[in-house]
């Protein structure tokens, strides 16, 4: 079900405002299929390419979508899980600074891409109704297991939509 405007804050509305399909686990399924076709069409040689300075390049672009994915999804298992503590923020232009994308191949980044998803689509296949209603708390607000679950599909398609207009003309 898709998550009501109480179960986020507005930080998260750019992304779930993306996902079109009214069930989580649908929108990561579909969501992974597109994401792959999208992926597997760039060409090996546009994958270090910048479209202006000081903008991360497609390897990077990939790699952060895999970072936030990975963050979302384990916010979502300790919100699942009861965590009653604060979750910390974390800066996603350090983790592109250190994420060494660049030494990747073009295919490490599609591998890495679809195993991430298919270790977040069990995430959310295993949590209850009850699970996926369940908040926690960041430094920014409160969220439930079920928003973050649109978020980590809607950050992919705004990710996707960059790469469509400023890298894949």
């Amino acid at each position: 079900m898709r998550p009501a405007k109480n179960e986020y804050f507005p930080f998260y509305e750019t992304y779930i405002s993306k996902v079109i399909e009214h069930d989580a686990v649908l929108a990561l399924e579909e969501n992974l299929s597109g994401t792959l076709s999208v992926l597997n069409q760039i060409p090996a040689k546009q994958w270090d390419y910048y479209y202006e300075p000081n903008k991360w390049s497609i390897k990077e672009v990939v790699l952060h979508i895999c970072d936030v994915e990975r963050v979302f999804a384990y916010r979502a298992l300790a919100f699942a899980r009861g965590e009653t503590q604060m979750l910390p923020a974390f800066d996603e232009d350090v983790y592109a600074l250190n994420s060494e994308a660049g030494a990747r191949t073009p295919e490490a980044l599609i591998e890495e891409f679809k195993n991430v998803r298919l270790s977040s689509l069990s995430l959310f296949k295993g949590c209850s109704p009850e699970a996926l209603q369940k908040r926690g708390q960041l430094p920014a607000g409160t969220l439930t297991v079920n928003a973050l679950a649109f978020a980590i599909c809607g950050h992919c398609k705004h990710h996707l939509d960059v790469l469509k207009a400023r890298y894949l003309k």
